[in-house]
């Protein structure tokens, strides 16, 4: 990555403009997280709902002190696992300067450090945390290339910083650690790799009555087309998607994996999909997947993205 590439968009973002990142999960749309106005522009290009929160990326803990109350819980998180595919939702110091809009006005934030070089290179030079949500229209598939953004917003958005495909490819794994550990959202880094660390067993509250974090929209990750969950049989225009290769391979059969592997197959979800919709299928039939690991984060996601379609009729 050219350091010219990483200087036009701390240039931009230092102008209160709005500029796409890569991280290792999804690309991200960032601004300025202490600006009102960057914050503003960030809502209004994925028409996001205002009472959605956004996550914000800081480059170390050091600099995260300035804005949030930190405890035992989130020292040993932060120690095994960031950089990386994990964020948390903390209690806000009054003394911060984080945008009131990012956070709908509570007292919490949910942050994270991410752990692609490009991004981390970008944020060790800013002055200011980066306010990043999924680069994506609101309630639609998250974009894990450069094309993806393009794809969705041409030229709505100033500066695409290249950063390759995502290496994990679905959102990071949300915890609460305000009170009791919980987890909000299921993600990148498997629930059980949390519950090592912290060596006892975490709730996980991803469906709350009330949003108090990213990622717990009940109606999300949508390539725009219906899905149809644990399908045994296909319909006529539809796409068959498939955790592993099968023998017979039909032209509408899309596999996640060729072996069945569910990491990989989390990775190539969002790529499939997308794929998927530019075949202009009518609608997607899915496979039953394994309820474990990641495939526990892959049905979150299309059960989210199969709600759609009821949001939309």
């Amino acid at each position: 990555m050219k350091l010219a590439n990483i200087k036009k968009a701390k240039k931009l973002l230092s102008k209160r403009e709005c500029v796409a990142i890569p991280t290792e999960t999804v690309y991200g749309l960032a601004g300025n997280a202490y600006s009102d106005q960057a914050c503003k522009k960030i809502y209004k290009l994925k028409k996001r709902p205002k009472n959605n929160p956004l996550i914000v990326h800081y480059f170390n803990i050091q600099r995260l002190k300035k804005d949030c109350h930190i405890n035992n819980y989130f020292i040993k998180l932060y120690k095994k696992f960031c950089p990386g595919p994990l964020t948390f939702i903390l209690n806000l110091k009054k003394s911060s300067e984080i945008s009131k809009i990012i956070t709908n006005n509570k007292n919490s934030l949910a942050i994270r450090f991410p752990r692609h070089s490009v991004t981390r290179k970008l944020l060790k030079i800013l002055e200011f945390p980066l306010a990043a949500p999924s680069a994506n229209p609101s309630s639609r598939v998250s974009a894990v290339t450069s094309a993806d953004v393009k794809e969705d917003f041409g030229k709505k958005i100033k500066y695409v910083l290249e950063g390759g495909k995502a290496s994990i490819g679905v959102e990071s794994t949300i915890i609460d650690l305000r009170k009791k550990p919980q987890i909000l959202r299921l993600g990148g880094l498997n629930v059980s790799n949390i519950q090592k660390i912290l060596r006892k067993k975490i709730p996980i509250n991803s469906n709350p009555l009330k949003i108090s974090s990213p990622g717990q929209s009940k109606f999300h990750y949508s390539p725009g087309i219906p899905i149809r969950l644990n399908a045994k049989n296909i319909l006529k225009n539809e796409a068959y998607l498939l955790i592993r290769k099968k023998k017979v391979n039909k032209s509408n059969y899309y596999f996640l994996s060729k072996k069945g592997n569910l990491k990989e197959a989390a990775k190539n979800l969002y790529t499939t999909l997308r794929k998927i919709k530019k075949k202009r299928y009518s609608s997607i039939a899915v496979c039953k997947i394994p309820d474990k690991g990641y495939g526990k984060t892959i049905n979150d996601r299309l059960l989210r993205a199969s709600r759609f379609n009821e949001k939309t009729t």
